[in-house]
């Protein structure tokens, strides 16, 4: 299996020179956000582990070590800082970027392929053996599969118990643990205290059940089964942006968009692996640092999952910081980039729910693919159990729509027979979409389907896979925002490995001459 290598690496892309351990220290020193979940510090004194940013008087430089990830500081025997949480920032951009074995590893134990199906799972997914994938994550990361997966597990852990009011059981089993003994076990080594103990020291601050605004107007409605989180993300965010651009293409029975400008809220379907879910994001202020997010889940063992997908819908673990230091020193870009502070490339709930809408919108504008799409939920879809609000079905499976006539689009034998041969490829793993897979095989894979272009498979791997350096020139919006930049298209190739950004950049230039 190929490893894609044809982005920088994470030094030159994401921590700004920020190269060795002296460099490090210097970035803590002056509490700089920007590398929060680039890298964390240890404090040999006190045997806590801490974000960049973190508040806290700075520990002298002989007292400090650094890890690339929370797994690896909590494996090296600290303890998560109480002030700054450091388990809670967004994850590393790097891995978005990079197309290679660890990369890919990252996405997919974020998604929850440790949990679900162990080491064994993951190690088969990524083409590799168990023990090669064990080696190279410990030798760059400094933690395996496992331990990874643990900090994750921890995490969401702490969350649901200082946000809910879900059993000790029920938070255990949320978070992905097998047992509560393993539960409780890992609690009190990463957190120096019992879960009891994380929830009522929540409580007595403000943070707890009664003092969590969201939490609070949860209980007032009776709306008791929601899972309340908030959703980190890091710098700007251009929110606005973000939920116009799903709006736009929003298709009824899966998806709704309330309020105004603002104020929406972001409401969608899940398809998860133990069941169903629904999604709510609220657009809110743009300066807190984070979304406001509930989770309605069929099943809570699908917690992790269902806020990874969410997370890549919203691009949440983006570097704005270094796409607007890239982008913004392009002439044709600069005004774009200043303007739109904290740009976001959007991603997919549901990779093949997203490859289905890309043929969809084959050459045909937003608001035709959007009628086309709902025609297809509303006669393929799955129905929910009890419909919620305008939300009443889940996007229909690839193996439903593979052997499917599709008269009811009522469209060209052409498109539908395209439709079924991308349907059948994912069906069958021809084509995988996984939050892992290899960028460079998957789009071969899909240019070699019939009636499938560079832009629908551009499409998918910018969207689906998540690749932020994708560029489409025949796109007519593409063309637009180009025309509107004074830019052509071989001026790209200077925004690499940015180019989906610059990409969404010129899209919305165009969205806002249009109104």
């Amino acid at each position: 299996m190929s490893e894609s290598r044809q982005s920088p690496g994470p030094d030159a892309a994401h921590t700004g020179g920020v190269t060795s351990d002296d460099s490090r220290y210097e970035a803590v020193r002056s509490r700089d956000a920007r590398f929060d979940g680039v890298f964390f510090l240890g404090v040999r004194t006190t045997g806590i582990y801490c974000r960049p940013s973190c508040p806290a008087v700075t520990p002298k430089r002989e007292n400090v070590r650094f890890f690339p990830t929370a797994a690896a500081a909590q494996g090296a025997g600290f303890r998560a800082c109480r002030r700054c949480r450091p388990d809670a920032v967004p994850g590393s951009a790097e891995w978005n970027v990079r197309a290679d074995l660890v990369g890919r590893a990252m996405r997919m134990i974020s998604d929850g392929v440790v949990d679900r199906e162990g080491v064994a799972g993951l190690a088969r997914r990524l083409g590799y053996s168990a023990r090669q994938v064990q080696r190279q994550l410990t030798a760059e990361l400094g933690a395996g599969p496992v331990a990874l997966a643990r900090a994750q597990r921890a995490h969401t852990a702490r969350v649901l118990l200082q946000t809910t009011s879900l059993s000790v059981t029920e938070v255990a089993f949320a978070s992905g643990f097998t047992s509560v003994r393993q539960f409780n076990d890992t609690v009190r080594e990463i957190y120096a205290r019992t879960p009891s103990e994380l929830r009522a020291a929540s409580a007595r601050g403000g943070h707890g059940r009664a003092g969590r605004p969201e939490v609070r107007d949860a209980a007032a409605s009776g709306d008791v089964g929601g899972v309340p989180l908030r959703l980190a993300h890091r710098g700007p965010y251009a929110a606005g942006q973000v939920f116009g651009f799903l709006e736009r293409r929003a298709v009824p029975g899966v998806e709704e968009v309330l309020g105004t400008p603002g104020s929406r809220r972001y409401r969608r379907t899940l398809n998860l692996p133990y069941g169903t879910g629904i999604a709510e994001v609220d657009e809110g202020p743009a300066a807190d640092g984070w979304l406001s997010c509930r989770l309605h889940l069929a099943d809570l063992r699908d917690l992790t999952t269902a806020v990874q997908r969410v997370r890549r819908l919203f691009d949440l673990d983006a570097d704005p910081y270094a796409v607007t230091e890239h982008l913004g020193r392009d002439r044709a870009l600069a005004p774009l980039v200043a303007r739109t502070p904290g740009l976001r490339s959007p991603g997919a709930a549901d990779a093949h729910e997203l490859a289905v809408r890309a043929v969809l919108g084959q050459q045909v504008s937003v608001r035709a693919a959007r009628t086309l799409t709902a025609r297809l939920v509303a006669s393929r879809g799955k129905p929910l159990a009890v419909p919620d609000g305008t939300l009443t079905h889940v996007f229909p499976d690839a193996d439903a729509l593979a052997d499917a006539p599709l008269d009811e689009l009522g469209m060209p034998d052409s498109r539908r027979r395209t439709l079924r041969a991308v349907a059948a490829a994912l069906a069958d793993g021809t084509v995988v979409l996984d939050p892992g897979a290899d960028r460079e095989e998957t789009e071969r894979a899909l240019l070699a389907l019939p009636g499938v272009g560079p832009w629908t498979a551009g499409y998918m791997r910018m969207r689906a896979l998540g690749d932020p350096d994708v560029f489409l020139p025949g796109d007519v919006g593409v063309r637009h925002g180009l025309a509107l930049a004074g830019a052509d298209a071989g001026h790209a190739a200077r925004w690499r490995p940015w180019r989906s950004y610059a990409l969404h950049h010129l899209w919305f230039a165009t969205t806002l001459r249009d109104g």
